[in-house]
């Protein structure tokens, strides 16, 4: 679907929130979000998160925004409040010789059909962030500068974001002459001496040019499976301000039940890890 469904209108103006209470309008209750992380990175997995929020003030994250415009603290904060108030929320880890498997987009369609289906809770629409995504099972509306317009694709993002830094700061213990707790994967000057001075490690994605140029092997530009590698995404000065922490209280009860630490993230699929969290009390 590449519309809202009749009856549901967003004004400019509606927030954040503003997808969800329109498709609420419009007779729609449970409306999940999903979005990735690492799409661009020639380095480690790619992360899809899939969020259903509560409606109503229950579900309204403080200091939500796209994830690339948090800082790492604020994102740490958002992702703790979104396990506490989403409805249902899942992730899907697609580690990199996957990515070299199936190529980036193909990948990066799978983990988001199957963060959406890893759902406790199915949704009667999904919004994704940019394109849309078909075999979801459900009508879905693809949304330009989705993380920043529409709620539950920024919990989906801070969801996948999240995890995924998390995994890089892991994997930056096991190959620390990359400096990926750093660059988490994506090239930067730094990332692209590294490959040039030691040559890929296993978490690099063969399919990239520089990799394939670090290690030594043939590029032929007219080849449709050859990747192109993103700078960073990390923003040096993001324009979302850290919430007050004092204008929330965070539940620190059981810990361990709410954040899942990098061994938490799961299962090995034909698709990679993934992870699931069923409905939030």
């Amino acid at each position: 679907m590449s519309r809202l469904p009749l009856g549901a209108t967003v004004r400019r103006d509606a927030g954040l929130y503003g997808y969800e209470r329109a498709l609420r309008r419009a007779g729609m209750q449970v409306i999940a979000g999903v979005d990735e992380a690492g799409r661009g990175a020639c380095a480690g997995p790619l992360v899809a998160g899939a969020a259903i929020l509560k409606p109503g003030k229950s579900g309204e994250i403080p200091g939500l925004a796209d994830s690339k415009l948090l800082t790492e603290k604020a994102r740490e904060r958002v992702y703790a409040q979104v396990l506490k108030r989403a409805l249902s929320w899942a992730v899907v880890v697609i580690e990199s010789d996957e990515c070299d498997r199936l190529g980036m987009h193909v990948a990066n369609v799978e983990a988001l059909r199957r963060a959406v289906a890893l759902l406790d809770v199915t949704p009667e629409y999904v919004l994704t962030d940019g394109f849309p995504v078909d075999g979801l099972g459900v009508p879905g509306l693809a949304v330009w500068k989705g993380d920043r317009v529409a709620g539950c694709i920024s919990a989906a993002s801070v969801l996948a974001k999240v995890t995924r830094d998390r995994i890089m700061v892991d994997l930056d213990r096991e190959h620390p002459a990359y400096d990926f707790k750093t660059h988490k994967g994506y090239i930067t000057d730094a990332h692209a001496a590294a490959l040039t001075e030691n040559g890929p490690c296993p978490q690099h994605r063969m399919r990239f040019v520089n990799v394939r140029r670090a290690a030594g092997l043939e590029v032929d530009p007219s080849d449709p499976s050859i990747e192109h590698p993103e700078s960073s995404d990390e923003l040096s000065d993001p324009s979302v301000e850290p919430p007050d922490p004092s204008a929330e209280p965070v539940e620190t009860a059981d810990p361990a039940e709410r954040v899942p630490t990098v061994a938490d993230l799961v299962d090995s699929t034909s698709l990679g890890r993934e992870t699931r969290r069923g409905e939030s009390a």
